[in-house]
């Protein structure tokens, strides 16, 4: 089986291919699924080296989100309600592969009118969006809302998501060309490129002097959007892509009347496990209407070039989803005979 396994912590350009890395050996509670696509992380590039909070038992297997058809001879545990060749996808370490082992309760069906590319960045990004707007900051139709970072897999799907439940979203981005992305793949009301170093007065003129009603940010630049916020506003705490944990000004927070807080989803699966089912729900649903939509970054990877695209991905030139291309669609394959 073809594998990026990793023996020690490296620098993601030293990572190498094997072709003769171990067939995934399913738990009691697990499938094997086939990977026909999976999707590139920037924790990917961490864990490879050891700086990320996830460090599995050395040897492991680098990747952690897929999609695919569970294996031809896969076991199928009790309860489990997928059975051999369902199209599905999910999260579990070992993506980069041929093949991966996974805990049946951790893949969902992928819907029909979504491809295995389409479906392989689902698991980790969709669902820390939908409920960051929905479950914490509980978005109104007609609320404008700030997505920072908007070209990314996160932000691209809150910019998607954010219109579909009726906001108006302003996209913020560093370039023309992501911001361009933003209009065209996630339909994006009105754009600021935040190099801009009065960015905050075009969010302000498009709001009408009001500032925007919510603010979500994976980046590290709440601080930054506050002078932009609404009363009352809410400050979605995503992540810190740009590297440090910013400190915020706690008077602009006391004289706003601005809630800021956080979105960790992978916490839920332990303090909240009743919210994982509603989610998913309502998500897949907005996903199988074609209301949204997952954007792809034009370049799809091969599993051989694993190395480039993390490479990509570090350099911020990639936008949505980056994805590796395992195998391919066999019904696609089938349409062309």
């Amino acid at each position: 089986m073809r594998a990026y396994v990793i023996n020690e912590w490296t620098h993601p350009s030293k990572l190498t291919l094997r072709s003769d890395a171990p067939e995934p050996k399913p738990g009691p509670d697990e499938v094997v699924v086939e990977i026909y696509s999976a999707a590139l992380n920037f924790f990917d590039l961490l864990q490879a080296q050891g700086k990320y909070q996830v460090k599995p038992a050395f040897p492991f297997i680098l990747g952690a989100e897929f999609a695919g058809r569970i294996g031809k001879h896969s076991p199928i545990p009790e309860g489990c309600p997928f059975k051999q060749g369902d199209r599905v996808f999910g999260s579990s370490q070992g993506s980069f592969a041929d093949k991966v082992a996974v805990k049946w309760s951790s893949v969902k069906a992928l819907p029909d009118n979504l491809t295995f590319d389409e479906g392989a960045g689902l698991y980790i990004t969709w669902p820390t969006s939908y409920e960051a707007l929905v479950g914490r900051a509980d978005l109104k139709p007609g609320e404008f809302v700030l997505v920072n970072a908007a070209a990314g897999g996160v932000g691209i799907a809150a910019v998607q998501l954010a219109k579909a439940l009726g906001a108006k979203v302003i996209a913020a981005a560093g370039s023309q060309t992501k911001l361009d992305i933003c209009k065209k793949y996630g339909g994006a009301d009105y754009t600021v490129n935040y190099s801009d170093p009065n960015w905050q007065n075009e969010v302000l003129k498009i709001t009408h002097g009001k500032g925007v009603d919510v603010v979500y940010d994976p980046v590290g630049r709440i601080a930054d959007c506050l002078k932009c916020i609404a009363f009352k506003g809410r400050a979605l705490v995503i992540g810190f892509a740009a590297g440090s944990i910013e400190k915020l000004p706690m008077n602009l927070v006391l004289l706003k009347n601005i809630s800021v807080m956080g979105t960790h989803w992978g916490l839920y699966e332990k303090k909240e496990p009743s919210r994982i089912p509603v989610v998913w729900s309502e998500l897949l649903s907005l996903l199988a209407s074609g209301r949204v939509k997952p954007v792809i970054y034009s370049k799809i990877y091969s599993l051989e070039e694993v190395v480039g695209g993390l490479h990509a991905l570090q350099k911020r030139e990639t936008w949505g989803k980056a994805i590796v291309r395992i195998k391919d669609d066999d019904h696609k394959a089938l349409a062309k005979l």
